[in-house]
């Protein structure tokens, strides 16, 4: 089979819940994030795009009917230009990057555009239908924004606990404290705030509806004030607004492609997509889920540990980041270098291609040859990907 690469990466900044992206759709975001993708290609005719996949965790709102289709018509691609769409929640974008690597993989394409995008802003209440006309009794409006909704009772409880609740007895089953957390939390918005200020992501980011860096960075954080904020589960728990993900708005946009691809590209590939690890376990213990899927996708690459530069691991939690970076024995100062999800944001669908596509320009930027992209996903999943920078593979 042949190789899949990773050709360019592009994202909006990504908006704070009700911030400065609520009023816009999120087929919207998804055609300013491919547009962008597509500018940073310019010598890409957009006819020779295979196949469009795109990630969304929602499905319920503006975008319904496979807004990866929507995107690609609002963007003004050729109407020949097909896409679908995928949701396997907050790994939906990454989960598209890996379908897209085995389709050039097997031939069936040369060059995929792949992303996804969130709003959580907009993401709509739902009602659930009847089964018959005028019900006697109340109907109450679910929010679609995060987490269980219109949970089937045949599911045990503690599988349909909330996110938080089950990060909380992740922190008690590893011993990971609150100080931990709140250290963790505050150098996510220091090195998100002084990677934006050197530059790094003056290449990644496109601005859109006057935007022009990631909205929720707070580069004052220290863990004396997170320290100050009330536990959100718990009473007497550890996990706040500080120390997890926010809510937030957003997209990103990959293209992958093969060898070949890389005259009708215009540019050399970033790196090459070396290995892929997905993993479950018991939907409570999610946080904890990309250990193995990291752990299987370097099986696959035929790389260990020791070989890995850079990581970039999604941070839904502080709690579930430190017990994965401590289950890989890996050392802290290699992962999320330029932040993470914490500071930068975790619009759902949109977070996979982000991390994968910071992980490439990471490598290429710091000349290093292999790293990790890792995702944890609600409902006991993760996903993995292993990149080898194509021009440290040839340095090497």
């Amino acid at each position: 089979m042949t190789e899949a690469y990773l050709y360019a990466a592009t994202r909006t900044p990504f908006g704070r819940f009700g911030g400065a992206l609520a009023e816009i759709r999120p087929d919207d975001l998804a055609a300013v994030a491919i547009s962008g993708l597509l500018s940073s290609s310019s010598s890409l005719d957009p006819a020779d795009i295979d196949d469009v996949v795109w990630g969304n965790a929602n499905g319920a709102g503006e975008e319904n009917r496979n807004v990866g289709r929507m995107a690609v018509l609002l963007a003004g691609l050729p109407t020949s230009v097909p896409a679908t769409t995928v949701n396997r929640l907050c790994g939906s974008s990454l989960d598209a990057a890996m379908i897209a690597s085995r389709t050039v993989e097997s031939g069936d394409a040369t060059i995929v555009l792949v992303g996804g995008v969130e709003s959580m802003t907009r993401a709509p209440w739902v009602l659930p239908k009847p089964s018959r006309a005028y019900p006697a009794g109340n109907i109450a409006a679910v929010s679609t924004t995060l987490g269980w909704r219109l949970v089937n009772p045949k599911m045990p409880r503690e599988w349909t606990a909330s996110l938080g609740e089950c990060n909380e007895q992740l922190a008690a089953r590893f011993g990971i404290s609150r100080q931990r957390q709140d250290e963790f939390a505050a150098r996510s918005h220091q090195l998100a705030d002084a990677a934006w200020n050197a530059g790094v992501y003056d290449d990644l980011v496109v601005p859109i509806a006057e935007l022009t860096r990631d909205e929720g960075i707070r580069p004052g954080s220290t863990p004396e004030k997170l320290a100050g904020l009330s536990p959100s589960f718990r009473s007497d728990g550890t996990i706040t607004a500080g120390n997890a993900s926010p809510l937030n708005d957003g997209a990103s946009a990959l293209l992958i492609g093969s060898a070949d691809a890389a005259d009708r590209i215009g540019s050399a590939p970033l790196a090459r997509i070396a290995g892929r690890g997905v993993h479950a376990l018991d939907p409570q213990d999610f946080g904890f889920a990309p250990v193995e899927a990291a752990n299987a996708a370097l099986a696959r690459a035929g790389i260990g540990w020791d070989q890995v530069d850079a990581v970039e691991l999604n941070e839904a939690f502080a709690v579930q980041s430190l017990a994965c970076i401590d289950a890989w024995k890996i050392d802290p100062d290699i992962v999320n270098t330029w932040g993470g999800a914490i500071a930068i944001g975790h619009p759902l669908g949109a977070s996979g291609a982000r991390i994968l596509g910071t992980l490439a320009h990471r490598l290429v930027r710091h000349r290093q040859r292999w790293g990790v992209a890792a995702i944890c996903i609600g409902v006991g999943q993760a996903l993995a990907v292993v990149l080898e920078s194509v021009s440290s593979r040839t340095e090497n």
